[in-house]
């Protein structure tokens, strides 16, 4: 099938696909001990989830410093590496989401901020490759961490056409990011972005559940 001509579907990883919030939030507590600090409760950090890890780390550690950042950074991908990515469940209802839209004709591909490289093991992990094209994720000195690069990215790569693609995510970044490159943007309400962020982020639809998914796709990238 020619990229061009196929409606495609972007989907973000972390808070959509799967909920990561064990291993998310204990590298990031064990980043910030290792450098000193005090790290926050666990329950303080959901916000972490979404962003690209220089923008959490920037504001955690209060700091422009990028020397600073990224070597929070790399001691997060310490512990991430080995034992924080799979630290993860699979939300219900998503398998059965994906082969629904699979069997309707979307071409299916994975854009999220994670590294590359942890999110196609991910995906692995979790039987999901079978759905999914190809996953494309950020790189190790944080180009592509930006929703908008990362979509603008691939549409480039793949020669697709923005107004027959669509980003899925549940934080304000996929929303954005897919604004600000004409692509639909559709917000899942089960993540760690609320009703109030994704909408005033531009959502074209907002979705309760991985049910409800095909119809709201179904309406934004017919």
């Amino acid at each position: 099938m020619n990229d061009a001509a196929a409606r495609t579907l972007l989907f973000d990883l972390d808070g959509t696909l799967t909920d990561p919030f064990e291993g998310i939030t204990r590298s990031i507590q064990y980043a910030i001990e290792k450098l000193g600090r005090i790290a926050p409760a666990a329950e303080a950090l959901g916000w972490c989830i979404g962003p690209p890890l220089q923008v959490a780390f920037r504001e955690l550690l209060a700091t422009e410093d990028e020397k600073r950042v990224a070597e929070a950074v790399s001691f997060y991908r310490e512990r991430y590496s080995d034992v924080g990515k799979f630290e993860n469940v699979l939300i219900k209802g998503i398998p059965e989401a994906l082969a629904l839209l699979a069997a309707q004709g979307y071409r299916m591909a994975v854009a999220t901020s994670k590294l590359q490289s942890y999110a196609e093991e991910i995906v692995v992990h979790f039987g999901l490759s079978d759905y999914f094209d190809t996953v494309y994720g950020s790189e190790a000195d944080g180009r592509l961490s930006d929703k908008s690069d990362l979509i603008g990215f691939i549409l480039k790569i793949r020669h697709i056409e923005a107004g027959r693609t669509c980003m899925i995510g549940d934080r304000k970044h996929d929303i954005i990011g897919a604004r600000n490159n004409g692509v639909g943007a559709i917000g899942v309400l089960w993540g760690y972005g609320d009703e109030a962020e994704l909408s005033e982020a531009g959502a074209d639809q907002l979705v309760p559940e991985p049910g409800a998914l095909a119809a709201a796709v179904a309406k934004t990238c017919p």
